[in-house]
């Protein structure tokens, strides 16, 4: 994925990282998720109950009191972007709305000052560790392994990835436009742009709430940002013969270059300058979505994750050797919006994602990172209540669904709280990649909540964000580190 000029700038700018915080130790955390899967409302709940001593029993060094104090500071890289903590958390608190979904790569620094668990080492002063969390969107990464194909691979993929079925109605004015296309025909701007236009909305159809699709690359093409209109984002892929060379100025050889222009544009810096340089990541998975939107669906999330994982760079490395190469050597995959579903169904979801995962998960075990799959939600937006029907007691979840969220025929008006039997997932996940899409345990439905009002102690202090096991996340995370 890398050449050897790329590796050895790596090895430069890990060692200055490494020296210039020799001292003040730091950890760089990676948070990343398809679209919607809830890494701003992860980062803005960490965030949270980091700094106002949040209900977080598993996370031992805050169970245990000795995290002295929480504090945010000046963030290490000043071209990147700051994750507006602020604005988010007043969003959720003050709005009951959830935060923008992450659209550019953004990082924010949390700095702990703790006690050591050690008894020997109480005695010395306390530790520090500047934690810099690194929020950037899951769907760039699956343009990493772009930089190691050419553009006649790419098209061959992406072209048959259009023609699948599940993709026929939102791929067809692209390919209607593909089908019969000149190659060697001189190259004009305005048919490039229709090209471009073309694919870039099919890829936006298919991820959309009814297909829920995943693997979509290029990334860009669903989150351009300042290089919107550039041509590194101005190109197609188009059914070119592997190995064939084509004239120059033609409509095939223009948009392979910038095809290679959007590689070493885009993709490489996003590698080397970000993604290379983090030591644990944790990816949020949103199966719900997908589950909703049917087999196909949770198919090719299952490839987009596989996709995904295969981009990193899990592993361990010495003390001496972490001065010359990073690696993740943590990974946690966790199933976002466990609060949609009652508390019996979390260990089914935790299984559904470990299916989704599995060969990737291997390989990262095999490399030396460890790794670990959650059901959480960062912010618990419901709460557990039960009803009796015929003679049955049914187990629901109980919140206020945004508005304008429906099931069956009831859509409801974001300001009445209800109970919602949510349904089973199905003992085996192997049942939600069924052709007919029947689950085994029946219907499933899933609707989004609103985040929930502050609740207050007996003595009227308003507490921290309520959550599921996300005191389970940080101690997985960053629990050594505070030891």
């Amino acid at each position: 994925m890398t050449s050897l000029a790329d590796e050895a700038r790596l090895v430069f700018d890990n060692f200055t990282d490494r020296t210039t915080h020799l001292l003040n130790p730091s950890l760089r955390l990676g948070v990343t998720g398809l679209s919607r899967a809830g890494k701003t409302v992860f980062i803005t709940a960490l965030v949270h109950n980091l700094l106002h001593g949040g209900r977080l029993p598993m996370f031992r060094a805050q169970a245990d009191g000795r995290i002295l104090g929480t504090y945010l500071e000046e963030q290490p890289d000043d071209a990147v972007p700051r994750f507006q903590y602020e604005e988010h958390i007043r969003t959720i608190l003050e709005d009951r709305g959830w935060p923008q979904s992450t659209r550019a790569i953004s990082e924010v620094r949390l700095t702990v000052d703790f006690e050591s668990a050690s008894g020997w080492r109480r005695m010395l002063p306390g530790g520090r560790l500047s934690i810099d969390i690194v929020d950037y969107p899951g769907e760039w990464l699956l343009d990493l392994p772009l930089i190691d194909k050419d553009f006649a691979t790419f098209s061959q993929e992406a072209i048959e990835r259009a023609r699948l079925p599940s993709r026929h109605d939102q791929a067809a004015p692209y390919l209607a436009l593909i089908d019969g296309i000149d190659l060697d025909a001189k190259a004009d701007e305005p048919t490039v742009q229709a090209l471009k236009t073309a694919f870039a909305d099919y890829l936006q159809a298919c991820r959309a709430d009814a297909t829920a699709l995943s693997t979509l690359p290029p990334g860009r093409f669903l989150m351009p940002g300042d290089l919107d209109g550039s041509p590194a984002l101005s190109f197609a892929p188009l059914p070119v013969e592997p190995g064939k060379t084509y004239r120059k100025g033609s409509l095939a050889h223009l948009l392979a270059r910038r095809y290679e222009a959007y590689k070493s544009v885009v993709v490489k810096p996003f590698f080397r300058e970000h993604f290379a340089r983090l030591d644990r990541q944790i990816l949020l998975v949103d199966v719900l979505q997908a589950i909703n939107a049917g087999p196909e669906a949770v198919a090719d999330l299952e490839t987009a994750l596989t996709d995904i994982l295969a981009c990193f760079r899990p592993g361990r490395t010495s003390w001496l050797g972490s001065f010359l190469t990073r690696r993740i050597d943590k990974i946690l995959v966790a199933a976002t919006k466990a609060d949609h579903l009652h508390r019996e169904s979390h260990r089914r979801l935790e299984a559904i994602v470990k299916r989704l995962v599995d060969d990737a998960i291997a390989r990262a075990k095999f490399s030396g990172a460890k790794t670990e799959v959650l059901a959480l939600a960062a912010v618990r937006a419901t709460r557990e209540a039960s009803i009796e029907e015929n003679g049955e007691t049914l187990p629901l979840i109980v919140g206020t669904p945004a508005a304008g969220e429906r099931i069956g025929a009831e859509t409801f008006d974001g300001t009445s709280e209800t109970g919602i039997f949510p349904g089973d997932l199905p003992a085996d996940p192997g049942e939600l990649f069924r052709a007919d899409g029947e689950l085994q345990h029946g219907a499933v439905q899933f609707v989004r909540f609103k985040p929930p009002r502050l609740e207050k102690s007996p003595e009227g202090i308003t507490l921290s964000l309520p959550h599921i096991r996300l005191d389970r996340a940080l101690e997985f995370l960053l629990g050594d580190r505070l030891a």
